[in-house]
């Protein structure tokens, strides 16, 4: 095993560099950069005509000079002096070598348009996705599995027809409608005023007692999970199902059960482990989605500034650092989290040897 981890540990290498080589010739080609974006605030400030970053008014000229359409009026030295405040004076092979170099050392730098370190404000934003992201997936997976292991064992039943169709129906209602129709009912719209529209905590937060803090905080996740939560439920519960069923109905589970074996002991002491596998492998890609992408809309919707929000205004914003910081981060975490899956892997079900198979 320990061979096998080194392995995946060297094969993060190439797979990292490739993601962010990809991800910045990307950029190398996309119109309305960080130069453009400050050529756009200073002709807009100055009266001058409006330019667009989506609509392609800003795309670098392309010419010898290396000029920027909008950059009229302004002095070339000027031009010279953004570029190379933002590294753009240099090759595009050495602004990439240089940043993975720092990336390696996790010096992600400074953000192009906030003071402030790529590091702190990730970790400024990070309280909000965690607090999402973990209760989501605790949450989500303290119901969907015993859910779907009762859907299961009486599979074909009125619940299990029922469940069905509430699951499925809450999956296919997009999350930012279902936040949205909460904020009418219970926030302050048309009916209820009883739960808070906007941050993590309250204003007088440090002030309140311990179990107030709790209080308050619960107050104020109370929406925003019920939004994320609406979709979680669907897909670990059919999974869940489904893995069990095709367990139960395999030979080991009717000998368990002609040695006279009870139902709980069948289910919990045989099928639980294997049933379990499939559930196993679609964590990582849930981990990370209810850390980032996830939690976009809800983030925008009830004013909550996390790590999805920050990505997305770095991405509109053209704020490079932020932006492939993030991807980094990210990119990082899934890779580690896959092979944590793979570990757990061996120890739910000690028959798979992932190193004799590699051989």
């Amino acid at each position: 095993m320990g061979a096998y981890i080194l392995r995946r540990l060297l094969l993060m290498i190439p797979t990292i560099v490739g993601i962010m080589a990809i991800s910045f010739v990307i950029v190398q080609f996309a119109p309305g950069g960080p130069v453009e974006q400050v050529i756009s605030d200073l002709t807009n400030a100055s009266g001058g005509d409006r330019l667009s970053g989506t609509g392609g008014d800003m795309l670098q000229a392309g010419n010898e000079s290396g000029s920027y359409r909008g950059a009229q009026g302004l002095d070339p030295e000027f031009i010279a002096k953004l570029e190379k405040q933002f590294g753009f004076d240099r090759p595009p092979l050495e602004r990439f070598l240089k940043m993975m170099w720092d990336y390696l050392r996790f010096d992600f730098g400074d953000s192009f348009f906030r003071d402030i370190s790529v590091v702190d404000l990730i970790l400024d934003k990070m309280p909000v996705s965690i607090s999402l992201g973990v209760w989501v997936l605790l949450i989500s997976y303290a119901i969907s599995i015993p859910l779907g292991i009762r859907k299961a064992v009486s599979d074909g039943s009125t619940f299990d027809v029922w469940t069905s169709g509430i699951i499925i129906v809450g999956y296919a209602v997009p999350g930012f409608l279902f936040g949205i129709l909460l904020i009418v009912l219970f926030a302050g719209g048309s009916f209820f005023d009883w739960f808070p529209l906007r941050g993590l905590v309250s204003d007088n937060f440090d002030q309140l007692s311990w179990w107030q803090k709790i209080l308050d905080y619960a107050w104020h996740m109370t929406l925003p999970l019920l939004t994320l939560l609406l979709s979680a439920f669907a897909t670990t519960t059919l999974l869940t199902k489904n893995s069990f069923i095709d367990e139960i109905r395999k030979q080991y589970v009717v000998t368990a059960r002609a040695k006279g074996l009870a139902e709980r002991q069948v289910l919990y002491g045989h099928v639980f482990r294997n049933a379990m596998l499939i559930i196993i492998a679609g964590f990582p890609g849930a981990f990370i989605s209810a850390f980032f992408t996830g939690s976009l809309l809800t983030e925008y919707i009830f004013s909550l500034d996390g790590l999805g929000r920050l990505g997305y205004e770095a991405v509109v914003r053209r704020d490079y650092p932020i932006v492939f910081a993030t991807l980094y981060i990210f990119s990082l975490m899934g890779l580690v989290v896959s092979l944590i899956s793979d570990l757990i892997y061996t120890w739910v079900d000690p028959r798979i040897d992932f190193e004799r198979r590699d051989v």
